[in-house]
């Protein structure tokens, strides 16, 4: 019973909940202020992209998780934007500005900087879950 509580429990509460504060600390560096549906997104985000390479039978490239999680973390980007931006209307972002930008939610220059952080998300996520949950 512990290790199904450790390990799909507490483990990706952990995960999400730090990855959530790293993007939300990420914004903060470098935009000044975040928001805190940044944590959410931020955090299912650094999840997901660390279970690129958890699979028994599946095991992709670097450079194939690094293409998929950037595309994971835009895909979030997107549906957060649409809820908490077009929905909500909270104006938290605009990429309307921002060459090949859709919706004003997601753009091209920001996909491929993410493309670039997604290497940390991997090495750090891999970390976590050795280090700290033995998994």
């Amino acid at each position: 019973m512990w290790h199904f509580i450790k390990k799909y429990i507490l483990q990706p509460l952990f995960l999400i909940s730090f990855g959530g504060m790293a993007y939300f600390n990420f914004e903060i560096l470098f935009r000044g202020y975040s928001h805190i549906s940044m944590i959410i997104c931020g955090g299912l985000c650094f999840y997901t992209i660390g279970l690129l390479n958890e699979g028994k039978n599946w095991h992709p490239s670097f450079l194939f998780q690094m293409i998929l999680g950037s595309l994971i973390i835009i895909t979030y980007e997107y549906l957060t934007g649409v809820i908490v931006n077009i929905y909500l209307n909270l104006h938290v972002w605009d990429y309307s500005k921002v060459p090949f930008n859709y919706r004003g939610q997601i753009c091209i220059p920001f996909l491929i900087i993410w493309f670039f952080v997604t290497p940390l998300c991997i090495w750090t996520d891999d970390i976590i879950r050795r280090g700290v949950f033995k998994s």
